[in-house]
């Protein structure tokens, strides 16, 4: 897999086409060959091993003071605009193609969230920059927690659980403030231990365990493993105290080297696992809802960007019209949806319905949204007319 993932990379470069494309398109047609390995996209895989590269080099590189700054717009963002977006999903799919509720629901809340895997790469092969890829990276880490949150509500609902808004709004709060937490001790932990020593490779050594231990100590106790990981890595690379040491400046240079490319390669598994999952779907079977849920997804994004953005219009932070269009357009779907989908209990009504649908949103966003993000970006003034195409 790592070879046809360098293949591509070699002719998408080539072709002037997103990896990001070039690499599903591979795992739709490896799906097809004989010698398909037997490695299947699962939520185990993805949280276990695959994710948790991808935050901490994410978190690591993020520029602090532009993150700093635009804290607020992009808390609102990841948790009001969330629950926008799976709030008309959900109300589209059951009013429209008269989902239940309950079905309707879990497909709203599995999709809400943009998905980190997908922006981050597409936005960076797009050589975005300044506060727009603040905006968009630092919203796609942070608005998954809520839509995990809400996801283990629906699940709660599924088994007869009784769910008040006070007890999802307790279940945030546990999933996040103890993501946050578990991050920190490690993040510090890890730093102070990193500050003993003038060692590259042991400082690579030291950001690993960072990277994985902080994810599966905070999944161990049911908190967000992503907030975690997130919190770990801007930790590394912002906290500066003498009491606790820092990364020396070689040590820092070979560390942004090594997750680049541990970041490079779980992108690169990501997306050939899933265009191997997507070629085994059967969309035609359900034609209709697939484009209701399309449509439904992209209104409900739509309705997670401007109103929240709306309410900044009179601050410092005001966010740009062109920023906005750009935020929807950008608001991809990808690896996150799909593991969920893939967890959802069979009790639930409908569930292979579901499934269907989330695929067919993230086929849609890698290949029509991640087609024309370029072209887009250059419509909106954030590439200049000579970039590549």
């Amino acid at each position: 897999m790592l070879l046809v993932a360098a293949v591509v990379a070699v002719l998408t470069r080539r072709l002037r086409l997103p990896y990001s494309v070039g690499l599903v398109g591979a795992g739709l047609v490896l799906a097809f060959l004989p010698f398909t390995p037997s490695l299947v996209l699962t939520k185990e895989l993805l949280f276990t091993a695959l994710l948790p590269p991808l935050l901490f080099e994410a978190a690591f590189q993020l520029q602090w003071n532009l993150l700093r700054r635009n804290s607020a717009v992009i808390l609102v963002l990841a948790t009001v605009g969330v629950l926008f977006s799976a709030c008309v999903t959900a109300a589209g799919m059951h009013l429209v193609m008269n989902w239940q509720w309950i079905s309707a629901l879990a497909f709203g809340v599995l999709i809400a969230a943009t998905d980190p895997v997908s922006v981050i790469a597409t936005f960076r092969e797009a050589k975005a920059k300044g506060r727009l890829l603040v905006l968009v990276e630092a919203e796609s880490l942070l608005n998954d927690g809520t839509a995990a949150v809400g996801f283990a509500a629906v699940l709660a609902l599924v088994a007869g659980q009784q769910m008040t808004p006070l007890g999802i709004l307790a279940m945030l709060g546990k999933n996040a403030g103890g993501g946050v937490l578990s991050g920190g001790v490690v993040g510090l932990g890890a730093l102070m231990l990193a500050g003993r020593t003038d060692d590259h490779l042991a400082e690579i050594m030291v950001t690993t365990v960072a990277a994985y231990g902080s994810f599966l100590l905070a999944d161990h106790f049911g908190f967000s493993g992503v907030l975690a990981t997130i919190t770990a890595g801007l930790i590394m690379n912002n906290v500066k105290l003498k009491l606790l040491g820092e990364i020396t400046e070689r040590g820092r240079e070979s560390v942004l080297v090594f997750w680049e490319y541990a970041a490079f390669v779980s992108n690169s598994l990501i997306f050939l696992l899933i265009g191997v999952s997507q070629a085994h779907e059967n969309f035609a079977a359900i034609w209709l809802p697939v484009i209701a849920a399309i449509f439904f997804v992209m209104l409900g994004r739509a309705a997670a960007v401007y109103p929240c953005c709306l309410f900044f219009c009179r601050s410092s932070l005001r966010i740009p019209a062109r920023y906005q269009h750009i935020l929807l357009w950008g608001g991809l779907r990808g690896a996150l949806a799909l593991a969920l989908a893939l967890a959802l209990p069979p009790e639930l009504p409908m569930r292979n319905e579901l499934r269907t649908a989330a695929f067919a949103v993230v086929s849609f966003s890698v290949f029509v949204q991640g087609l024309t993000m370029m072209p887009f970006l250059r419509k909106m003034g954030e590439l200049p007319e000579s970039a590549p195409r």
